[in-house]
């Protein structure tokens, strides 16, 4: 059925596509069979992963969120995670923010730009994070202890400062 169906039904739609020979049938396409099953399975794994996936990594999420305990966690975990790579990225404006010494500055990334909350509207928030690892210090600084980064990526300086001030900082030119 597939043999005598499928090939007329291709020629029905991309006519000048499949030729017949001299008694009008439809020649073979070799290597369509081949094509077509690749096809199917690529679509049937898309279509697959776009419902189970979604639905599996959905329902995980629901469940941790909602276990007593690790609800904490997972859901801090998760915000902080979401803020680097996320689509809520919120590590995207370096800074050198002096909360030590008048000679002393550390790198961090500006989180928000307005403390009303805490009634601190003339400072902003300061994420500095550690050397080799997850942790770090969240400020509540004037805005005057801040400087920008405008010549460095915000990559560059994660990557810096993560790394204890062993990688090197590859400047950039500032974007119009």
């Amino acid at each position: 059925v597939i043999d005598g169906l499928l090939p007329n039904l291709l020629h029905g739609f991309f006519p000048t596509w499949i030729k017949k020979d001299a008694q009008g049938n439809i020649e073979k396409i070799t290597g369509l069979g081949f094509v077509l099953v690749i096809i199917f399975v690529l679509l049937v794994g898309w279509l697959s992963s776009l419902f189970m996936v979604g639905r599996m990594v959905d329902f995980f999420d629901k469940v941790l969120e909602n276990t007593p305990g690790i609800k904490i966690i997972y859901g801090s975990v998760k915000d902080f995670l979401e803020a680097f790579a996320g689509n809520k990225k919120k590590f995207d404006k370096p800074v050198l923010v002096n909360v030590d010494a008048n000679d002393v500055w550390r790198i961090g990334f500006i989180t928000r730009l307005d403390a009303s909350d805490f009634d601190m509207k003339d400072h902003v928030v300061v994420y500095v994070p550690h050397s080799y690892a997850i942790s770090g210090i969240t400020y509540i600084v004037p805005k005057e202890k801040v400087k920008p980064l405008n010549n460095i990526s915000a990559t560059n300086a994660m990557k810096f400062t993560v790394s204890g001030g062993v990688v090197d900082v590859d400047e950039e030119k500032e974007k119009p």
